[in-house]
Formats: C-alpha cells, structure tokens, sequence
C-alpha cells in the first residue's frame, strides 16, 4: 500500500507473491484490490485461466484485460492496446495491476505488457511504474508449450525473464487449515502439502483415510456435490 501511496522509500513496484494452495494467497489479493479501490483508485485485477479470474473481485483473464495475442507464444508480440483507445486512459489511472497465477503463464505473454505501459505511460520503468503484483505457486503447473521439452518449459516460465529480478519476493506460510482443531484435516493438509513439495518421494504414498473411494462416475458426482440440486433451488 506504502508502494501504491508513491512512497518513495520503496523504488522497485514489482511483487511476486508465493504461496502454496490454502495459504490464503486469494484473500490477500482481493484485500489489496478492495484496499486500493476504497481509496478511489483504479485497481485491475487479472488471472492467467478463467477459473482464476473468477476468484478475483472484478477479475478477467490477462489476454483479455489486456488484449494480449493468444498465439505467438515463442516469442515477443505487441498487446492490441492503441495510445489513443479508453483502455490506454484506464491504464493511465490504474495504480496497480494483480495478475493470479502467473507461474501459469509464458514470459512472452507477459512481457508484452510491460512494453505497452512502458510505451503508454511513457516512462521507461518495470510496468511503466504501476504496482504490479503477482502470484503464483510454482508447486503447480508452470508453462505448457506445445511441443517443447522440460528445458523449453522452464526457458518459457517467468523466473527465466528478465523481470524476474524486478520483483520482489513475498511468501505465505500459514495454512488457515491448521489452524483448525481437527486432527484430520491438519494431517491432511500436512499430507498434501509434503506431495506438492516432493517430500514424498518419487512414488507418493496415500495414508489411510486420504480420500473417499467411490465405484463409478456417479457416485464421485454425488460426493463432490453433495445436495448439489436441493442446495442451489
């Protein structure tokens, strides 16, 4: 917020946020952009799926915020953003920019934004100057790129660009689960947690009472959505 006040004191605008699932890295971002938004800034909200986006207050994914090419992945291409258009005056306003699950995302599709508020604000600094914070958990699925190798994948993620060094690292730690007086669901969430971070080893190893089996397809249906038809009538 000190960085969204123009505090001077803080010279880099750059965030990235890591956090495993459950750490309640989705609280925070929206309490950034509530905070912001309280104070009559301009606060947009971006994810790198759909699904993501949808968790955020206001969100929409980065390709169409942005209107970021959704081929091209291999290498630079321009954002359809004119200097003239009511999304560049919007950028102009804009204080901070949230982009969730960025670790998700090719550099090139990010990199492409940081040229056009570079281009449009006309100041020649990360983001044009604008906070820009992300998160992500690198614990799950980085870039897919079609066709390419793991050594292809990880020259695609974020931490081989050179923004990476732009951003300040941050990390949640706490789970809310374990802060539950439930034996089981902090086994649980201990479990999972020892999976995502590989302590598990190369063959992972269910503990009793780590899921519910079930038969077919519709008994999963039911167990997933529980009173699915009675609860949302």
């Amino acid at each position: 917020m000190a960085r969204v006040e123009g505090d001077k004191k803080y010279r880099d605008n750059g965030i990235f946020l890591d956090a495993p699932g459950g750490k309640g890295k989705s609280f925070v971002l929206n309490l950034i952009l509530d905070a912001v938004r309280s104070k009559g800034k301009v606060a947009l909200a971006v994810a790198s799926s759909g699904i993501a986006a949808t968790v955020l207050h206001r969100g929409r994914t980065a390709h169409n915020m942005f209107k970021i090419p959704l081929m091209g992945l291999t290498e630079v291409c321009a954002c359809s953003v004119k200097k003239n258009s009511e999304m560049a005056r919007l950028l102009k306003m804009t204080s901070v920019i949230v982009w969730d699950e960025v670790v998700m995302a090719n550099k090139n599709t990010i990199t492409p934004l940081d040229i056009m508020l570079r281009d449009i604000l006309e100041v020649n600094s990360f983001m044009g100057g604008i906070v820009f914070v992300c998160a992500g958990d690198f614990r799950q699925i980085i870039p897919v790129v079609r066709g390419g190798g793991k050594n292809y994948e990880l020259e695609c993620c974020i931490k081989s660009s050179y923004f990476w060094d732009c951003l300040v690292k941050m990390e949640l730690t706490e789970n809310v689960s374990l802060t539950v007086n439930d034996a089981k669901n902090k086994k649980f969430t201990k479990n999972l947690l020892r999976i995502e971070t590989g302590e598990s080893g190369y063959y992972m190893h269910f503990p009793e009472n780590f899921g519910v089996l079930v038969k077919d397809r519709e008994e999963l249906v039911e167990k997933v959505y529980d009173n699915f038809e009675k609860k949302n009538t």
